[in-house]
């Protein structure tokens, strides 16, 4: 065990010392340390629930023969931080909390690790932990909310919510319905109720084997959640003892296996920037395009919000992750997981019960996957749209460019009926960089699709989206702004083509004028310059390779 490091021998005296300072019985000195990253937060909805787990996980170490150790780790709302300073803090934070888990591991030489997770940032943070440090983990998601209701339907935070902004402004609702809705889309704890980046990230953890099965859509609030905290904790000691370690599980087949089943659910864009860090860490070689080429040979089988109408708890209804692997069978690759089974074995004991959430391939909801990787002058480096959360006829799409550098400008212009059918609404200067933090634009594009404007406006940003954005959003435009790309030299009434279906992404200027406009170009001074942003934002690279830290 790593913990023998500072518990056995003469010249431990000391560190024994300190142990029992805490607390720790000295019979259960000679037993696995576990540590248990907890992301429990009051900010967060889908956190506030982490007491009740942790509490079960710890229960879990115990009767596994392990002694559990609990440490925090930050957590950002990116609902909350949404369209002000503070989103450009979310992806940023994703670094720390790796590098917060690994202090404490590498620091206190834990055995093994529990990671109690939901949102956004947080779930990628930790997985990259567990594949850096490579000692025994297994990850806790803790659960997705209930759907809010009101006046008979079923609400969700983005389209109730976000999407309520644009539609006050154009007057579709009233006073009374926008504070109903404040008040009844989010009705208590848990990850926002779609696949949007948190669920996304949840499911994909289950489905590269780093969560017991039917993890990620249990909600938060039932008893089978804590009986799977209760198991994790158990099966974490069992993993201590084999040595089992995520190099073991997070292998190249694993990742295919992930972004298979993010794609068949039309899974956050936001996974594009995920998965190749995690794998980063993995040391796995994992390039932007293996996502179209996966997505071109996946089937669309769950039609799920914001895209499609089905919710989170629908999802757990029909089976879970188990049952969507089960329908995707023939697409797997075979390789192990915490519970020690193989990834097939469990897509094999697995029941659909409800083949309309969750579809056979022959009867899928659209041939390819969520996810199609655009390419061309205006992103040679490559763009990620959502391309199951796009209508038919916005598939192809060509306009005249109207340019903002900055997210506030450009909602400023939306809310302000400056946005006009037929305009491709630019937003620079927002990349990992250049924001710096890569922000998401959930704001924008919801009041273009609150006003009606979503079959008419497209949007591009070297910035990202929410999981909640809908329409043709494309985003991570690589190189960014702030690194000199083509995004930097679009001049408003810039003629864009889109055309999703051949996967390309031109600005409709010739190449010499570009060369002009390159020359004359300055780069702008940083956004943030004081504090650890602005450090982030000279260290992290570009969107196309996961917005990764540079360690050269």
């Amino acid at each position: 065990m790593r913990s023998k490091m500072i518990k056995s021998g003469l010249e431990r005296v000391p560190h024994r010392a300190l142990l029992y300072a805490t607390g720790i019985p000295q019979t259960e000195m000679d037993k696995p340390f576990i540590g248990v990253a907890t992301s429990f937060t009051d900010l967060i909805p889908g956190h506030i629930g982490m007491r009740d787990l942790e509490r079960f996980i710890e229960k879990g170490v115990h009767t596994g023969g392990g002694y559990p150790f609990f440490f925090g780790v930050p957590g950002i709302c990116d609902g909350i931080a949404m369209g002000h300073k503070g989103m450009h803090y979310s992806l940023a934070s994703r670094e720390l909390i790796a590098d917060i888990v690994e202090t404490v591991a590498e620091g206190h030489r834990l055995d093994g690790l529990v990671l109690l997770t939901n949102c956004d940032k947080i779930t990628p943070g930790m997985l990259m932990a567990a594949a850096r440090l490579n000692i025994p983990s297994i990850v806790v998601t803790a659960g997705p909310m209930l759907s809010g209701h009101h006046r008979g339907r079923r609400l969700n935070l983005t389209s109730d919510t976000f999407e309520a902004v644009g539609k006050y402004k154009k007057g579709v609702i009233d006073d009374d319905e926008l504070k109903a809705l404040e008040v009844c889309a989010c009705p208590g704890a848990g990850s926002c109720q779609g696949m949007y980046t948190a669920n996304t990230m949840a499911c994909v953890t289950e489905a590269l084997g780093m969560s017991l099965p039917g993890c990620a859509a249990v909600p938060a609030v039932m008893a089978e959640k804590r009986r799977i905290a209760f198991a994790s904790g158990k099966r974490i000691v069992e993993l201590v003892k084999k040595n089992i370690t995520p190099s073991k599980i997070l292998t190249p087949d694993a990742f295919h296996n992930a972004i298979t089943v993010d794609l068949a659910l039309g899974g956050s864009t936001n996974t594009a920037l995920h998965i190749p860090a995690v794998a980063h860490e993995a040391g796995v070689k994992l390039p932007l395009e293996t996502f179209d080429i996966i997505s071109k040979q996946t089937p669309h089988i769950a039609n799920m919000i914001p895209g499609g109408s089905h919710y989170m708890e629908d999802l757990y209804h029909a089976g879970g992750i188990p049952a969507v692997l089960k329908q995707l069978r023939q697409l797997l690759k075979p390789n192990p997981t915490v519970l020690g089974r193989d990834i097939l074995d469990i897509a094999d004991a697995a029941t659909v019960m409800d083949s309309e959430v969750i579809r056979p391939m022959d009867k899928a909801y659209h041939k390819q996957g969520g996810i199609a990787i655009l390419k061309g002058n205006l992103a040679p480096q490559g763009a990620v749209v959502k391309q199951t959360a796009v209508s038919k006829n916005m598939m192809k799409f060509e306009g005249a460019a109207k340019v903002y550098d900055s997210e506030e400008a450009a909602m400023k212009a939306v809310l302000a009926g400056e946005i006009t059918p037929g305009d491709v609404v630019v937003i620079r200067y927002e990349g990992p960089k250049g924001g710096p933090g890569m922000r998401e634009m959930l704001s924008p594009t919801s009041a273009i699709a609150g006003m009606g404007l979503s079959e008419s406006v497209a949007l591009i940003t070297d910035g990202r989206f929410s999981g909640g954005t809908r329409g043709p959003c494309i985003g991570h435009v690589s190189p960014e702004a702030m690194e000199g790309g083509p995004i930097a030299f679009i001049r408003n009434g810039d003629r864009i083509r889109i055309d999703i279906t051949k996967r390309t992404l031109e600005l409709l200027v010739s190449a010499d004028e570009l060369a002009k406009r390159q020359v004359v170009w300055k780069k702008p001074e940083p956004k943030i310059k004081r504090g650890w942003l602005s450090r982030y934002s000279k260290l992290v690279t570009s969107a196309g390779t996961g917005a990764v830290m540079n360690s050269e």
